[in-house]
C-alpha cells in the first residue's frame, strides 16, 4: 500500500549512500589524502557505476565539507589550515562537552563510564604495545562512544563529520604523541568525571584534553 504522499518503501541503501560512505571512509584513513583530485571517470570505473551515484556522493561531500569544488578544476579532497584545525577543535569541545554533560546526568551514567573506562583502558594497552596505531583507534573510539552515549542524533550526526576531519590530522597528531601515557590519563579523567556527575570537572577536563590535542596539531604542522 503506498502512503499518502506517494513514496515508496526503501528496501536498501542507494548507490549513492554507499558510495558516500566508501569515499568519507578513503578521506578518513587517508587512501584518498588532502589535496587530492577525485576523478570522476577514474572513480566512476573503480566502483563500477554510472557517473549519476557518483556524482550525488561527491555532492555530498561537498555540502559536509570534506571536499572542495574548484571552478574548471574539478573536485579535491580538503585541506585544513591552522584556523580550520582551530575551528574543528573549537567545535567538537561544544559538541563533546554537550554530549558528556548529558550523559553525566542521564540514567545510563554509570554504565556508559564503564564504557569509556574501557576505551580508555583498549588506549592503555596500545601504549603498552608501543602500537601507535592501536592507540590513534582506540582515542578515536572514545569520542564516538562518548557522543554515541548520549543518545543525540543530531549531536552525532555532526560530530561523525568532525571526526572524519580530525581523522584527517591523525597522521600528524600520533608522531606528536610525546607522552602517550598522559593520553590515557586524559579519556581517564574524562570517564571518572562522568561517573562523579561533576560538571566543572567535566568541563575542565574535556577542554584542557581538546586544548593538548589542538597545541600538538599546531605545533606538528608549524614543523612540517
Amino acid at each position: 500500500m503506498s502512503s499518502p504522499a506517494g513514496f515508496q518503501p526503501v528496501h536498501r541503501e542507494s548507490t549513492s549512500s554507499l558510495i558516500t560512505r566508501a569515499l568519507r571512509e578513503g578521506i578518513m584513513n587517508g587512501r584518498l589524502p588532502a589535496g587530492a583530485q577525485l576523478s570522476e571517470a577514474g572513480l566512476a570505473a573503480e566502483f563500477g557505476v554510472s557517473r549519476g551515484p557518483l556524482r550525488e556522493a561527491m555532492q555530498r561531500l561537498v555540502q559536509e565539507g570534506l571536499v572542495r569544488s574548484e571552478l574548471n578544476r574539478g573536485l579535491f579532497v580538503k585541506e585544513l589550515d591552522e584556523a580550520e584545525i582551530r575551528d574543528l577543535y573549537l567545535t567538537r569541545t561544544a559538541i563533546e562537552t554537550a554530549a558528556a554533560y548529558t550523559l553525566a546526568h542521564s540514567e545510563g551514567a554509570s554504565e556508559g563510564a564503564q564504557r569509556l573506562r574501557e576505551r580508555a583502558a583498549a588506549m592503555a594497552e596500545a601504549v603498552a604495545a608501543g602500537d601507535l596505531n592501536a592507540l590513534a583507534d582506540a582515542d578515536f573510539a572514545f569520542h564516538e562512544e562518548l557522543v554515541s552515549l548520549a543518545g543525540s542524533p543530531r549531536l552525532h550526526r555532526v560530530h561523525e563529520t568532525l571526526m572524519v576531519e580530525t581523522r584527517m590530522c591523525m597522521t600528524a597528531l600520533q608522531e606528536t604523541y610525546f607522552d602517550p601515557e598522559d593520553q590515557v590519563a586524559e579519556h581517564s579523567r574524562i570517564a571518572e568525571a562522568i561517573a562523579a556527575g561533576d560538571d566543572e570537572v567535566l568541563r575542565r577536563e574535556i577542554e584542557e584534553h581538546m586544548q593538548e590535542a589542538l597545541d600538538r596539531l599546531v605545533r606538528a604542522g608549524h614543523q612540517g
